[in-house]
């Protein structure tokens, strides 16, 4: 609630959402998320909603010397002699594939760097983790790349980047992807996803039809489909998948494409922070660069 507490405060000395955004590194949105969910926990509305415009109310004004002695008792609760920057609790949101493959690694480097820091492994899916870490519930976040321009208050690291194929059963593997894509019965990655768009972008691309029969965000269920002669399923080759022998991959050849995962965090001007120490830790274990 403390962030929240804070984001309050922003916003009545600023005067608006976006006034108190542009000067806490928040978009109009994150703001008004956390003080909605400010106001859900207190159980009463601060703001008199009227069009775009909020105007505290008289419960917000009662509020407000209530949250500034919160903070302040915080603040001199959470000064322990210097010892406050080298603990605490990092946030970290993960999609599935990263979980079981090079966070594993991250996480031990950072842990034997800072021992005094804890971390939460969120999961989640890359639109609602970037949404999370837009509105500050998360700190950093390993995500596909999004197919869209991120908040200028996002930063956005490559971590790696991981080539399309064609699964299919190995039987099937002498034939050629295309044709197999057109005849089989397909297994498509989740539209919804980052990872599903840009399959349904490479199909639109090559002009290929094909016969959806499970539509799912799960790789490794993909997988597992595949395995079980269900049909071919176009999916990157992420760190961490167990392919069966019964499965073979095929690539792309000339038409290959590819899915970045990456890191998203907060824009810092205090490059000294938990999260950034975190972000460098999966660069080392991922071979990216800066």
């Amino acid at each position: 609630m403390m962030r929240e507490l804070k984001t309050f405060l922003a916003v009545v000395r600023y005067g608006t959402f976006a006034g108190a955004g542009s000067h806490i590194g928040l978009t109009q949105s994150a703001v008004s998320a956390q003080i909605q969910r400010l106001e859900e926990d207190l159980g009463f509305a601060l703001f008199d909603r009227t069009g775009r415009s909020a105007t505290l109310n008289a419960a917000g004004k009662r509020t407000v010397e209530v949250a500034e002695e919160l903070l302040s008792v915080y603040a001199r609760l959470a000064d322990r002699g210097g010892t406050a920057e080298q603990s605490g609790l990092l946030r970290v949101g993960a999609i599935a594939s990263a979980q079981g493959s090079f966070l594993v690694n991250a996480i031990q480097r950072f842990r034997e760097d800072s021992p005094g820091w804890r971390i939460r492994v969120i999961p989640g899916v890359s639109l609602n983790l970037l949404a999370q870490v837009d509105s500050g519930e998360v700190d950093v976040a390993v995500i596909i790349k999004p197919p869209f321009a991120l908040p200028a208050e996002l930063k956005w690291r490559t971590l790696m980047a991981e080539p399309f194929a064609l699964l299919v059963r190995r039987e099937l593997a002498d034939r050629p992807w295309r044709s197999l894509l057109k005849s089989e019965p397909f297994i498509r990655y989740d539209r919804n996803s980052f990872g599903g768009r840009l399959v349904e972008r490479f199909l639109r691309r090559i002009r290929v039809t094909v016969h959806d029969v499970v539509e799912l965000d799960e790789l490794q269920g993909i997988i597992g489909l595949v395995a079980q002669g269900v049909g071919v399923a176009l999916v990157p080759q992420a760190a961490g998948l167990h392919m069966p022998k019964t499965v073979a991959a095929l690539p792309l050849d000339d038409d290959a494409f590819v899915r970045e995962v990456g890191l998203v965090e907060r824009s810092s001007r205090n490059p000294q922070t938990a999260a950034a120490d975190f972000a460098e830790c999966l660069s080392r274990v991922t071979g990216a660069r800066g």
